[in-house]
């Protein structure tokens, strides 16, 4: 599968240098755009959030039909999504997360990106073969779950799993709605060490709240001419071999 909507701090183009799901059961305890199961496709995938935006657009996805998807109407490129018509609120929102490149929340309307972008037909943006896509894909997470919720709070119930845990970062998270001053890092330590079956822990390098390796410097593609050095920890001790560099 494809990215469903594009978002703030998506790991969909570094995905393939983490290692892969060792159980059936995939959790995303932060589960923005889900780049971790969208690419590997796990038998079971339980999705938390607190932003009500993310699970209101997975909610919607998750029971929406393809012919649903495929009638989302199309945006000129001065049109907003009140344009859309009576459409439900969740699909607007994943309208709105398509005309930006990579936001926090949903748009009303097309940015000068969104605008040069779907001039050029890219499915980087809403247009006909972004929808298409999606329509295509829908069926294949019908046996997805979300939570609404703190994952300290809304995972008790259950066991041994792959865990991708991606938080807002210590030092780069404060741009999402709930962001890196909402979170308890220490806690959140604690909960990763303690969870039965797999973990892997994302982070910025210089994050101590557990004890993270270089993983990748990367491009961001949400903002120009910036990169990221991510860092990453396992609770079965995996390290990579090399560090990468994602352009």
């Amino acid at each position: 599968m494809r990215p469903f909507f594009r978002f703030y701090g998506s790991k969909w183009s570094s995905i393939p240098l983490y290692p892969r799901p060792k159980h059936d059961l995939v959790v995303e305890p932060f589960a923005g755009s889900a780049s971790y199961s969208v690419r590997h496709e796990p038998r079971r995938v339980i999705l938390v959030d607190r932003d009500p935006y993310i699970v209101g657009v997975w909610s919607y996805l998750i029971r929406a039909s393809a012919a649903e998807i495929l009638a989302l109407p199309l945006l000129g490129p001065e049109q907003s999504v009140d344009d859309l018509g009576p459409v439900c609120q969740e699909a607007r929102w994943l309208v709105g997360f398509w005309l930006n490149n990579g936001t926090t929340s949903p748009c009303k309307q097309h940015s000068v990106w969104g605008k040069v972008n779907l001039e050029r037909g890219c499915v980087s943006t809403w247009c006909g073969k972004t929808r298409v896509r999606i329509a295509a894909q829908v069926d294949r997470i019908r046996h997805w779950e979300i939570r609404e919720g703190d994952c300290l709070d809304v995972l008790d119930d259950v066991g041994e799993a792959t865990y991708f845990v991606d938080p807002p970062y210590v030092e780069m998270g404060r741009h999402y709605r709930f962001g890196s001053k909402l979170i308890d890092y220490p806690a959140l330590g604690q909960w990763c060490l303690t969870r039965p079956g797999y973990v892997i822990a994302c982070e910025h390098s210089g994050a101590d709240w557990l004890p993270f390796s270089p993983l990748a410097r990367t491009h961001s593609a949400s903002t120009c001419g910036t990169t990221s050095a991510e860092a990453v920890w396992c609770s079965d001790g995996w390290r990579p071999m090399r560090q990468e560099v994602l352009l």
